[in-house]
Protein backbone atom coordinates (compact mmCIF):
# COMPACT_ATOMS: atom_id res chain seq x y z
CA UNK A 1 0.00 0.00 0.00
CA UNK A 2 1.18 3.52 -0.82
CA UNK A 3 -0.29 7.03 -0.90
CA UNK A 4 -2.08 8.02 -4.11
CA UNK A 5 0.46 10.78 -4.70
CA UNK A 6 3.18 8.12 -5.30
CA UNK A 7 1.19 6.15 -7.90
CA UNK A 8 2.33 6.04 -11.53
CA UNK A 9 0.70 8.74 -13.66
CA UNK A 10 -1.77 7.44 -16.22
CA UNK A 11 -2.24 4.04 -14.59
CA UNK A 12 -5.53 3.16 -12.88
CA UNK A 13 -5.15 1.93 -9.30
CA UNK A 14 -7.64 0.62 -6.75
CA UNK A 15 -8.25 2.55 -3.53
CA UNK A 16 -7.49 0.35 -0.52
CA UNK A 17 -8.20 2.79 2.33
CA UNK A 18 -9.19 6.42 2.92
CA UNK A 19 -7.69 7.92 6.07
CA UNK A 20 -7.90 11.17 7.96
CA UNK A 21 -10.44 12.71 10.30
CA UNK A 22 -14.12 11.75 9.90
CA UNK A 23 -14.81 15.08 8.16
CA UNK A 24 -12.01 14.58 5.63
CA UNK A 25 -13.01 10.95 5.00
CA UNK A 26 -16.62 12.02 4.34
CA UNK A 27 -15.50 14.81 2.00
CA UNK A 28 -13.26 12.46 0.00
CA UNK A 29 -15.98 9.81 -0.16
CA UNK A 30 -18.45 12.43 -1.43
CA UNK A 31 -15.96 13.21 -4.22
CA UNK A 32 -15.87 9.51 -5.19
CA UNK A 33 -12.78 8.28 -3.32
CA UNK A 34 -14.17 5.06 -1.82
CA UNK A 35 -12.37 1.83 -0.91
CA UNK A 36 -12.51 -0.60 -3.80
CA UNK A 37 -13.01 2.16 -6.37
CA UNK A 38 -10.65 2.93 -9.22
CA UNK A 39 -8.68 6.16 -9.57
CA UNK A 40 -6.12 7.38 -12.09
CA UNK A 41 -3.39 9.88 -11.23
CA UNK A 42 -3.23 12.43 -14.06
CA UNK A 43 -0.64 14.94 -12.86
CA UNK A 44 1.11 16.35 -9.78
CA UNK A 45 2.00 20.03 -9.97
CA UNK A 46 2.63 22.76 -7.45
CA UNK A 47 1.37 20.77 -4.46
CA UNK A 48 -1.90 19.86 -6.19
CA UNK A 49 -2.83 16.44 -7.51
CA UNK A 50 -5.15 15.97 -10.49
CA UNK A 51 -6.93 12.62 -10.57
CA UNK A 52 -9.64 10.95 -12.61
CA UNK A 53 -12.44 9.38 -10.56
CA UNK A 54 -15.62 8.00 -12.14
CA UNK A 55 -15.06 9.83 -15.46
CA UNK A 56 -14.47 13.17 -13.66
CA UNK A 57 -11.21 15.04 -13.17
CA UNK A 58 -10.72 16.35 -9.66
CA UNK A 59 -7.93 18.47 -8.19
CA UNK A 60 -7.06 17.89 -4.54
CA UNK A 61 -4.14 19.10 -2.48
CA UNK A 62 -1.19 16.84 -1.76
CA UNK A 63 -2.10 16.42 1.93
CA UNK A 64 -5.48 14.92 0.99
CA UNK A 65 -3.88 12.72 -1.68
CA UNK A 66 -1.54 11.30 0.98
CA UNK A 67 -4.60 10.16 2.98
CA UNK A 68 -5.79 7.99 0.07
CA UNK A 69 -3.98 4.64 0.10
CA UNK A 70 -3.77 2.54 -3.07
Amino acid sequence: MMPLVLADAGKEVIIKKVGGSPEIKKHLEDLGFVAGGGVTLINVMGGNVIVKVKESRIAINEDMARKIMV
